[in-house]
């Protein structure tokens, strides 16, 4: 059993929280869910994925796993219950928010932006999941706003990180007008029928208030680094129409 390949991530202003993005590589899932996979719900054995998950838990060192059912929306679970790794979901939502230390908030994606929040105490974390579906209703923008109403926070005291996604020059939209609209034309390349969802969410997020100082991005694009990421988007142009998922993780350290 492989050790999962991770790039790690640290706030410098705040060292009481960690954050890491997982990639695909270690782990003991099987093609097309080589080798990583963290998704109970992509068609992977049961097994492995419990596994892989497990191996996550403990190297992160996290004392309780908190997830959901990911579903493109907007919802916002404040201080979920946490589980075993091994277990699934229960709840629906695609947002987290957590004052627990060692409660990991785990956002799978394969394309679609995971988006870390750290307020700059330490003492508060927030995870988001967001599609270009939640770019186009602005959930980094109003997960922010809500993060900082349920713990009595200011935007300007926020940290954020984007983690591996689709990249700008691989972000294709041919239905843009119907997908997004006139509206976000200013982040859409016509030529090359491209949306820069990464330039996007920063300025969501800094029209919520957040610091463009204080707003990060690992600028690795998942579906042109196929060997080290799982992306849903080159997985739909091949006969099966299936592959993994990999998690950006944030906690408090104990």
């Amino acid at each position: 059993m492989a050790a999962i390949a991770f790039f790690p991530f640290e706030f410098v202003d705040v060292p009481q929280v960690a954050c890491a993005f997982t990639s695909r590589q270690g782990g003991v899932s099987e093609p097309p869910h080589d080798s990583a996979n963290i998704s109970f719900d992509v068609g992977d054995e049961p097994e492995a994925v419990a596994a892989n998950r497990r191996l996550v838990f403990e190297r992160m060192g996290l004392t309780g796993w908190c997830e959901l059912n990911q579903v493109h929306g907007d919802v916002i679970r404040f201080d979920p219950a946490p589980h075993a790794p091994e277990d699934h979901a229960s709840e629906d939502g695609d947002g987290m928010a957590t004052a627990e230390p060692g409660h990991g908030l785990v956002i799978k994606t394969a394309d679609c932006q995971p988006i870390l929040l750290a307020h700059r105490s330490g003492r508060f974390v927030a995870g988001l999941h967001a599609g270009w579906r939640g770019n186009r209703m602005d959930f980094p923008g109003s997960g922010v706003r809500r993060f900082c109403e349920r713990y009595d926070l200011k935007p300007r005291d926020v940290f954020a990180v984007r983690g591996p996604s689709l990249g700008p020059t691989a972000a294709e939209f041919v239905n843009f007008e119907t997908d997004f609209g006139p509206a976000f034309r200013p982040w859409y390349d016509p030529e090359t029928r491209t949306m820069d969802l990464w330039r996007l969410t920063r300025d969501q997020l800094m029209d919520a208030g957040v610091p463009e100082r204080q707003i990060f991005g690992l600028d690795l694009c998942t579906l042109t680094m196929e060997e080290t990421f799982f992306s849903y988007r080159k997985a739909c142009a091949r006969p099966i129409r299936q592959t993994g998922r990999q998690c950006g993780i944030i906690w408090i350290r104990k």
